[in-house]
């Protein structure tokens, strides 16, 4: 089994952007973090996960922050983020919090699924193959709740799956990917470090460290790789970041200070992280 795994978590377009920047200051400070045996991407996460494992620069994914490029317009209403609250803190129960949010994403009226895929597919710019490195794009099925995984052997394109994982629930369409309907893979994990169990060594980059509603947060999924015998190190953002990153992980304006708060972090923790990549 490949020993080491990369999970890049999702955040929106705030938390994608810190995340690049943690990549681009891991890459300074001299670890490839695109050299994972596996990558594993969720949401913002699968939009750059899909591009560092294609061979995209983590210097490039930062710079496009820092420049305004990869610009995501995703207004989202108060209405929106009520419907979205109701239905993922409606129950205590993890299983049935996912379920009410599957039926308000499936119930909810959006816009049409092509918004979705436009949006990725800009976001992905050339990428549109799945690349050679292993690549695993987490998404929840609507109708069952249930998180799984896409990758080369499939059956479906890049595109379908990054856009399934980056569905967000009330705001966008369920995705229809290979007859069934997705959601954000974040939507009951926001980083799904679950995925990278059997793997020794894992590095994982979590904008955001827990999902709404009651579901295991980053950290406790971490411990429990570890438990399991894994060496693990997850970054989040730090206090800095979290101020750089304000409250609204969709505000555009808050990419350039959140990307370089990332890079920050990214350098100031590089030999932390060296000491589980390296082995």
């Amino acid at each position: 089994m490949a020993d080491t795994a990369l999970v890049l978590g999702g955040g929106g377009p705030v938390g994608g952007a810190w995340l690049a920047g943690v990549l681009a200051g891991l890459a300074e400070a001299g670890i490839d973090p695109g050299a994972a045996d596996a990558v594993i991407g969720t949401s913002a996460g699968a939009v750059f996960g899909a591009r560092l494992a294609a061979g995209v620069a983590p210097a490039e994914l930062y710079e496009r922050q820092l420049s305004g490029a990869d610009a995501i317009r995703l207004p989202v209403t108060l209405a929106q983020t009520a419907r979205f609250l109701w239905a993922a803190l409606g129950s205590r129960d993890p299983e049935r919090s996912v379920a009410r949010l599957g039926r308000a994403a499936l119930n909810a009226r959006t816009g049409p699924e092509s918004e979705v895929f436009d949006t990725v597919g800009a976001l992905l710019g050339d990428v549109r193959d799945w690349p050679a490195r292993e690549l695993r794009i987490a998404a929840v099925d609507a109708s069952t709740g249930q998180v799984e995984t896409f990758g080369a052997r499939s059956g479906v394109t890049l595109l379908e799956a990054v856009a399934a994982s980056c569905a967000v629930p009330v705001v966008w369409p369920p995705v229809t990917v290979a007859g069934r309907r997705w959601m954000d893979g974040g939507s009951r994990s926001t980083a799904n470090l679950q995925l990278a169990r059997g793997r020794r060594r894992v590095v994982a980059v979590a904008p955001i460290p827990r999902a709404v509603g009651p579901h295991p947060s980053a950290a406790r999924q971490a411990a429990e790789l570890s438990a399991g015998g894994a060496r693990v190190v997850l970054l989040g953002p730090d206090r800095d970041a979290r101020r750089a990153m304000g409250r609204d992980m969709t505000d555009d304006t808050r990419r350039p200070a959140a990307a370089r708060a990332g890079h920050a972090q990214g350098t100031a923790l590089a030999a932390s992280v060296a000491e589980v990549w390296d082995g």
